[in-house]
């Protein structure tokens, strides 16, 4: 079975994001190992685990338990219970220093997100980080990325020709609808005090409204404009998918949203996890089969 390296911030990441693929892959007998910008041990995002501080009145300290707004948008009870179960692998309570990963030690790799700056920017803005999943693109191995994820892949640069790995290559990522969607939610019915909440990053003076969204940057660094996917109209359930009110599950993937390209595998938020570790997972086992069978068609040395 494969051996999978997933980079996490110390702080801050999106625990269905983690806590799921994990459990996917896991239960499929692949090995996972995890790594943080210094080798200390991560933690997801407080909010997206109760929910607390996501309603307009969660800033006075006696109502911060109440939760209604919160209860939706924080992490679902299997995600939740998957990440309870995370904290006890020791790869996870132990994790590598991004310094000291070697991209021969693994056999895929997977990005996953989070958008609270505080925390995220560690992982979003490490230029180690970058060198590896460069390296990892270039040699062509497995790679997985949801959500901000895809821009950690989208600032990696190829040493063949100096773009984005993600150049030439199709893509989705969180869209803009999705993002501006939870940004106006937090501006006008949730944490009005602060509104940025869902923006890792905000546009300056003079700058277009998403500019500095996830998609905005991705698109910067694809050759064409077509090459960022998104969920066409003409497409079953496509209010289901688009919406951010539906997440798929183990028995209901029909409001994921996944792309393939050749071996890398992009998603755009937690309601696409389970298609994305499962589509991931099938990837994994056709290159352990490609490489199991070209192995016994080559000539005893």
């Amino acid at each position: 079975m494969a051996n999978i390296i997933i980079p996490l911030p110390n702080l801050d990441f999106d625990p269905s994001e983690v806590a799921i693929p994990w459990k996917i892959l896991r239960e499929q007998g692949h090995s996972l190992v995890f790594a943080t910008p210094d080798g200390r041990a991560a933690a997801a995002d407080p909010a997206m685990l109760t929910g607390e501080g996501l309603d307009f009145w969660s800033f006075i300290p006696l109502l911060r338990k109440l939760k209604i707004l919160g209860l939706s948008l924080r992490a679902n009870a299997g995600a939740r219970q998957a990440y309870q179960l995370l904290q006890q692998d020791p790869a996870f309570r132990q994790p590598l220093a991004y310094a000291d990963l070697n991209t021969q030690d693994y056999d895929g790799l997977l990005l996953p997100g989070g958008h609270r700056a505080r925390g995220m920017l560690a992982y979003l803005e490490n230029e180690t980080l970058h060198r590896f999943v460069a390296t990892f693109f270039d040699a062509d191995k497995p790679v997985a990325a949801i959500c901000h994820g895809v821009l950690v892949a989208a600032r990696s640069i190829s040493a063949r020709n100096g773009k984005s790995v993600l150049f030439g290559r199709q893509t989705t990522a969180l869209t803009w609808k999705l993002e501006n969607t939870a940004w106006s939610l937090m501006k006008y019915a949730g944490r009005f005090w602060d509104p940025a909440y869902y923006r890792t990053y905000l546009e300056e003076d003079g700058e277009p409204t998403g500019y500095w969204s996830v998609e905005g940057e991705v698109r910067r660094a694809l050759a064409r404009v077509r090459d960022f996917q998104d969920v066409p109209k003409t497409s079953p359930g496509f209010f289901r998918k688009t919406s951010g009110l539906f997440r798929d599950s183990v028995t209901d993937d029909s409001p994921a949203f996944v792309v393939v390209d050749g071996n890398y595998v992009s998603a755009r938020w937690p309601g696409d996890v389970h298609r994305f570790a499962t589509v991931f997972a099938d990837l994994l086992g056709k290159q352990a089969a490609n490489a199991s069978g070209a192995g016994a068609l080559s000539p005893a040395m």
